[in-house]
């Protein structure tokens, strides 16, 4: 496992998560139920959506290396371009579970999250980093982790982290590392 990888994934999945409406989600999931058991769905969901993220990142891979640097180049552009565009959305309203078991908030949890992640900005960002750095453990470990630290953060205070950092600085500052990214890609792209 590459610890630089690692900790690159871990920034960048960490921060462009942070204005997602999968955080909103597991913020007000969480304040209706047991933070233990929406975190359990949020995590499993996470775990889902990086594997086919890794997938994706694998078959990308297996392209020419200009091809891949360019592909990721102009993906994290489009990724910055969509987080400086960004709207606040409200997350979707979810069923609520009939009982407050753990089956059933996990249940629900693990449901909503995975329909809001499923070809989601991360997970894009996710493949990406998968096929350019090719070491999916570091890739997949640091994309898992940034997002289930975003859903634990989310599910116990959220609110909180919004009154010290306002969104726009969050947002600004994903959107500037994709940016690099990005250009970095691009000149391997060019340079081969």
């Amino acid at each position: 496992m590459d610890l630089s990888v690692f900790a690159v994934t871990f920034g960048i999945i960490f921060l462009a998560e942070l204005p997602d409406k999968t955080a909103l989600a597991a913020l007000m999931l969480g304040t209706r139920y047991r933070a233990a058991y929406v975190f359990a769905g949020v995590a499993a969901a996470m775990a889902v959506q990086v594997g086919l993220a890794l997938v994706a990142g694998s078959l990308l891979a297996l392209l020419p290396h200009r091809w891949v640097e360019g592909v990721t180049g102009a993906l994290f552009l489009a990724g910055a371009v969509m987080l400086l565009l960004h709207k606040d959305e409200e997350a979707h309203e979810a069923k609520e579970p009939s009982s407050s078991s753990f089956w059933k908030v996990a249940g629900t949890s693990f449901l909503v999250v995975a329909v809001a992640e499923f070809g989601d900005l991360t997970q894009i960002m996710t493949a990406n980093l998968a096929a350019k750095y090719a070491d999916p453990l570091s890739v997949g470990l640091g994309a898992w982790l940034a997002l289930c630290a975003v859903g634990g953060l989310a599910i116990v205070g959220g609110q909180k982290l919004l009154k010290h950092v306002p969104m726009k600085v969050i947002i600004r500052v994903a959107a500037a590392a994709m940016l690099v990214l990005a250009g970095i890609s691009i000149v391997g792209a060019i340079t081969g």
